[in-house]
């Protein structure tokens, strides 16, 4: 339990925070799922660019490490690569 009204506050807003990171966190595994799930190069290639780029945001935002970030690029990249498809 808070014993200031400024912890209280930090409690307040770190659950706000959770909840907010938690559905971005969701919002990016549908997305790669997506390219994954992706049966032709131009369905993939659309999905790919969509996914980089919440990649991107959410590593420069640091909810996800960068590194993990252009690793997800790379593989995703390379599924691309084997429909046919450029990214």
């Amino acid at each position: 339990m808070a014993n200031s009204r400024s912890a209280e506050k930090r409690i307040r807003q770190a659950e706000k925070r959770r909840i907010q990171n938690r559905v971005q966190r969701s919002r990016l595994k549908t997305a790669i799922k997506k390219v994954n799930a992706a049966s032709d190069a131009e369905t993939a290639l659309a999905a790919y660019r969509e996914t980089a780029a919440l990649l991107d945001r959410y590593a420069t935002r640091r909810l996800i490490h960068p590194n993990k970030a252009a690793r997800k690029k790379s593989q995703l990249a390379k599924k691309v690569l084997s429909l046919g498809g450029q990214p």
